[in-house]
């Protein structure tokens, strides 16, 4: 008997993940500069904005748990595919809107789409690299490349989204929105085509979607407890929520600061975060050879780790340098913050992608981004109302010791348990 071999190599399955990543966050990039400035210009007061803003973070925090066990329960590429429906559908609304109603409605589709985009990708690529070679293939240089495309998404999607509007007339703002949706248009599409998978015995009902959704998320929270190691690899990504929250809320008044004008600041920001995304696909692609150079994975996460916390501790360090040097100094600890953020970040995520069997991936991987949330949440709750009495240079030092003790996580970490692979049929 003839054996059939997939055409699909390591390295292709590896280019059709960071294409994926690539337009998943290229969305998102494009809406970064002017989105507030829009609802601005359509009426909307400060009070309003924030509204819009939460809903989106609560739609997100809400759903996260149920729509990884979705793609766990009906497939990957099949969550993936409705999550660019919701985009297209959010950055539609956003173009037209006209009142904090319709904001609030765009707001929503796009917190369901940033939900269900999560985890999935990572997920699918894990699982058809572990059917092809087997539960011991080394992740890291797919993880790179995925981290790495959409980092870059978000660098060119920003910067794209801030110059779009200089380059027409009229309603100029909405022009990043619309390309937001075609862009997602296209991610739909590319998800449909190229994100194959096995093909299921069954297809499940409605009614058995719906019963084993909370299973499969009950799984991932018992394994997460009942997984020591697991738990504590978790556990990071409320400090690394805590971090990005806190710089990200507190960069651009700094700036402001420094510059004395909102709007200048407002550019510089928009520079210095597509330099940090820039940054942050540096540190992906060049892990693999940092893992290398130190002797594995372990290593070098908790040397990015180390290195990620006195960039914070060096940004807060620059509050005491006035004018074009303080900028300069915040914007070199920024870049240098996010290229250690990106090498720690991808060795975290192989650790625990060593610890969970494929049926509870994306759940697993959702636990993971609500944990960052979370993170964030608790920096906007207690740490930023301090910037007033410390200011933004008292925050990220605290910030820098909270990041530097995510380091204890490492120390010691528990061995990962074996996992069984399942036989997969690979798809053409």
């Amino acid at each position: 008997m003839i054996k059939k071999v997939s055409m699909i190599t390591p390295e292709g399955m590896r280019g059709r993940y960071a294409l994926v990543e690539f337009l998943t966050w290229l969305p998102t990039g494009l809406m970064i500069a002017p989105m507030v400035l829009l609802m601005s210009v359509r009426g909307l007061d400060v009070a309003q904005i924030g509204l819009v803003t939460a809903a989106y973070s609560v739609t997100v925090v809400v759903l996260e748990l149920p729509t990884g066990g979705l793609a766990d329960v009906i497939g990957r590429r099949n969550v993936l595919a409705a999550s660019a429906v919701f985009s297209v559908a959010g950055f539609t609304m956003t173009a037209l809107a006209g009142s904090v109603w319709m904001f609030l409605i765009a707001s929503l589709l796009k917190g369901v789409a940033r939900a269900l985009s999560s985890g999935p990708a990572q997920a699918w690529y894990v699982d058809r690299l572990h059917a092809m070679e087997g539960p011991a293939a080394d992740l890291k240089p797919g993880l790179a490349a995925g981290g790495a495309a959409g980092s870059v998404a978000l660098a060119i999607g920003t910067l794209t989204g801030g110059v779009l509007p200089l380059l027409v007339s009229g309603e100029s703002l909405a022009v990043p929105a619309w390309a937001g949706g075609g862009a997602a248009l296209i991610l739909l599409f590319t998800a449909l085509l190229v994100m194959r998978e096995p093909a299921r015995p069954v297809r499940p009902r409605l009614a058995d979607v719906l019963r084993d959704v909370p299973v499969t998320v009950g799984g991932g929270f018992r394994l997460a407890v009942r997984d020591r190691g697991l738990g504590r690899l978790l556990l990071v990504a409320v400090a690394a929520g805590v971090m990005l929250n806190s710089i990200e809320l507190l960069t651009p008044g700094r700036l402001a600061a420094l510059t004395g004008r909102p709007e200048t600041a407002g550019t510089i920001y928009a520079i210095v975060a597509a330099a940090g995304f820039a940054a942050n696909a540096v540190g992906s692609a060049i892990a693999p050879a940092v893992a290398r150079a130190v002797g594995g994975s372990m290593r070098a996460v908790m040397l990015a780790t180390v290195f990620t916390a006195a960039s914070v501790g060096a940004l807060a360090a620059s509050v005491a340098l006035d004018g074009a040097a303080g900028m300069v100094a915040a914007g070199a600890a920024y870049v240098v913050l996010f290229t250690g953020l990106a090498v720690s970040s991808l060795f975290r995520n192989e650790l625990i992608h060593q610890r969970i069997v494929s049926t509870q991936r994306a759940t697993v991987m959702s636990v993971d981004s609500l944990q960052l949330q979370f993170g964030g949440m608790l920096s906007s709750l207690v740490l930023i109302p301090f910037s007033a009495q410390v200011g933004a240079g008292g925050v990220w030092a605290v910030t820098a010791v909270i990041a530097l003790s995510a380091t204890l996580l490492y120390v010691r970490l528990p061995a990962a348990r074996a996992e069984v692979p399942v036989p997969v049929r690979e798809p053409q």
